[in-house]
């Protein structure tokens, strides 16, 4: 399969794309063939360097969405020729092909491009996390989402909004904060 490696830190002229082996699928994971790809900010600081447990070569990417190819013993959640997205623990997603925990494996209905589906885990599952695990919100409490027009806080603000949260946020732009309301803010304000 083609993937793309990073064997060195650095600039994004460390990544090279190149030919390796297919991914095999142990017990409880799934194997992906990727449609497309997410791109968050976290893979750009660890290409950098900044994750310090992260093993070089590695292959970046942590979202992603495509078609089930294979599955390993145990798993039930999916079947071969399910329409998926991805969100992976480690990366790995900068490939044809990634073999992940069918944990991370998610149905991506066929109303939703592959394209969406590979935007969704990151953006999602941090603003979801922030709301609901480390923020405890409830409905009708007011919250403030700090940069509302970027990938995390436009997933909060619609989630915040459909569990009936007061929603005020802040974009550096007059055309983030513009999309900031569009989606759903009650207020914005310039940071």
């Amino acid at each position: 399969m083609k993937a793309i490696r990073v064997d060195q830190f650095g600039a994004p002229e460390v990544m090279r794309y190149v030919e390796t082996i297919d991914p095999e699928v142990g017990p409880g994971q799934v194997r992906v063939r990727l449609q497309a790809i997410g791109v968050n900010p976290v893979d750009t600081y660890w290409r950098a360097g900044m994750n310090p447990a992260l093993k070089l070569p590695y292959t970046p990417g942590l979202d992603g969405a495509g078609v089930v190819d294979q599955v390993g013993a145990g798993v039930t959640t999916c079947r071969v020729g399910d329409r998926v997205y991805l969100g992976t623990a480690l990366p790995c997603t900068y490939a044809e092909l990634a073999a992940v925990p069918a944990a991370r494996v998610f149905a991506l209905p066929a109303s939703c491009s592959f394209e969406a589906g590979a935007a969704l885990h990151v953006p999602y599952a941090t603003a979801h996390r922030a709301l609901f695990h480390r923020g405890q919100g409830r409905a009708g409490e007011t919250v403030f989402i700090h940069g509302a027009s970027g990938a995390v806080g436009l997933a909060a603000t619609q989630f915040a909004r459909a569990h009936g949260f007061r929603v005020i946020g802040s974009a550096g732009s007059e055309a983030g904060r513009r999309l900031a309301l569009e989606q759903g803010l009650h207020h914005v304000v310039d940071h």
